[in-house]
């Protein structure tokens, strides 16, 4: 594995923990949003799954977005008979997102995303020396 590959690899996780990053940020942000119509569903909360992707030419395998998908997990319901979304008992769908878990991925991301980016820094500093010796 050359300089240029470990760079590819860490831009790679980086770019994954952004995804991840940005759809915690999206659920927490939609924590309370109900339907607005009676029967209607409320936000559901979104995952993220990754993937190995290898590169044949090089060989090296890093991790890519495979998809964005939806938690099935049930809603939570809450008594709130005034609300437009009320069903006839007056119970509102609330989305299936906990901020705690939201809380946690966002702290889990942020640490491999700064991994990725000393690896990246460390590489380019050995890059650096590299050429430095060459002259």
């Amino acid at each position: 594995m050359d300089f240029s590959d470990t760079i590819g690899v860490s831009a790679a996780g980086m770019n994954a923990q952004s995804t991840r990053l940005r759809i915690a940020a999206e659920n927490l942000a939609n924590k309370d949003t109900t339907a607005t119509t009676h029967g209607g569903d409320p936000y559901r909360r979104k995952t993220v799954t990754f993937k190995e992707e290898l590169n044949r030419q090089t060989g090296v395998s890093s991790v890519k977005v495979k998809e964005i998908g939806q938690d099935q997990t049930p809603f939570e319901q809450r008594y709130d008979p005034a609300h437009p979304a009320a069903d006839a008992k007056g119970y509102v769908k609330m989305p299936n997102v906990n901020s705690m878990v939201e809380i946690m991925d966002t702290h889990e991301a942020q640490h491999s995303y700064e991994a990725n980016l000393n690896t990246m820094q460390i590489t380019r500093s050995m890059l650096t020396r590299t050429i430095n010796l060459m002259k």
